[in-house]
């Protein structure tokens, strides 16, 4: 499929609409990531819809000493994979398409969730962030937008928004896409070097080490209701040299809250995996490790039941990089 390339709203509004339009918000240097977007984006708007890329750099978002002027700009190519994962157009509007007075004087504030995480490291990010997200909406007027899970702070400020401020759009979120090694894909893993990228492994690997203590202990826990276990019976297979059978008992009987509590060891495993890579070679420099609630991207407590996030971000050289992994926690509790 090749797609039309479209740099004006008046463009995009002159197509002809017979089903469901689904938008794809990228800012370019577009990847398999931004392709398992586009292929998702296809199936929800079905063969008579409409499949729209934007594809815009938001000066907005850029803080003072980020990469704007660096970041990747690759239209033809991006124009070209789009079309082979199905979208029908590419929307690349100029600035001042955008913000035809210049920078806006009234803009979307993200609030508090916007200050916490990704905002406290990036002060101003997320208002520009939905200021433009705003602006792209109402220029594309699509029936669903869907954004990567990997910006889960993004995602939830966004689906927030579409509530708080009612604009009956339908957000899609896609789970985070990864290399074979389990990094996830980036616009600015292209950055990394050899050595770099190798550091940069310990992203991911902290998060699926969090996700291992937190289905080891849930898998213990359900096995402590199953088995009735007490210390005495631990004791008596020891003194029956039955040793793998007694340190099972031992564990069962020492297993977790069965509500599935757990998330400070579920932040330590992750913890040691990130403490390891800071002394590697180039050293990751952590930014944060947050396990929150996604409903406001508060840190959650032992007693804590439901959806959570487990993230991180770090910088590794001058490249700085964000991941994540969502998590349930309670009787049913298990890594997603």
């Amino acid at each position: 499929m090749t797609a039309a390339l479209l740099s004006t709203a008046t463009e995009l509004h002159a197509r002809e609409r017979r089903g469901r339009r689904a938008v794809v918000m990228t800012m370019g240097a577009l990847h398999e990531g931004h392709a398992t977007l586009i292929r998702a984006a296809r199936e929800i708007a079905g063969p008579h819809g409409e499949v729209v890329v934007t594809v815009f750099v938001n000066p907005l978002q850029f803080g003072a000493g980020e990469d704007l002027d660096r970041y990747p700009r690759t239209l033809d190519a991006d124009v070209r994979l789009a079309g082979r994962a199905g979208a029908d157009a590419v929307f690349a509007p100029s600035v001042d398409e955008v913000y035809p007075g210049g920078d806006p004087q009234v803009r979307i504030s993200a609030g508090p969730m916007g200050e916490r995480l990704e905002g406290a490291s990036r002060p101003g990010h997320f208002d520009g962030v939905l200021t433009v997200v705003a602006k792209l909406l109402h220029l594309t007027r699509p029936d669903a937008a869907l954004f990567g899970q990997k910006d889960a702070q993004q995602l939830a400020l966004v689906r927030r928004m579409v509530r708080d401020l009612n604009f009956g759009i339908e957000i899609v979120a896609v789970p985070t896409a990864r290399e074979a090694d389990g990094l996830a894909l980036s616009s600015r893993n292209r950055y990394l070097s050899a050595a770099e990228r190798r550091t940069a492994l310990a992203l991911s690997g902290a998060l699926f080490a969090g996700r291992d203590r937190h289905a080891a202990q849930q898998a213990l826990a359900a096995r402590a209701r199953e088995v009735p276990a007490t210390h005495a019976r631990a004791e008596a297979l020891d003194r029956l040299g039955e040793s793998r059978a007694a340190a099972d008992a031992h564990a069962v009987a020492q297993a977790p809250d069965p509500r599935g509590g757990g998330p400070a060891a579920v932040r330590a495993a992750a913890r040691l995996v990130l403490d390891d890579a800071a002394r590697a070679v180039p050293p990751l420099e952590l930014d944060y490790l947050a396990l929150v609630d996604p409903s406001d991207f508060t840190e959650i407590g032992e007693d804590f039941t439901g959806e959570a996030v487990l993230a991180v971000a770090a910088r590794v050289g001058t490249t700085r990089l964000i991941d994540n992994l969502p998590l349930t926690f309670g009787p049913l509790g298990a890594a997603s």
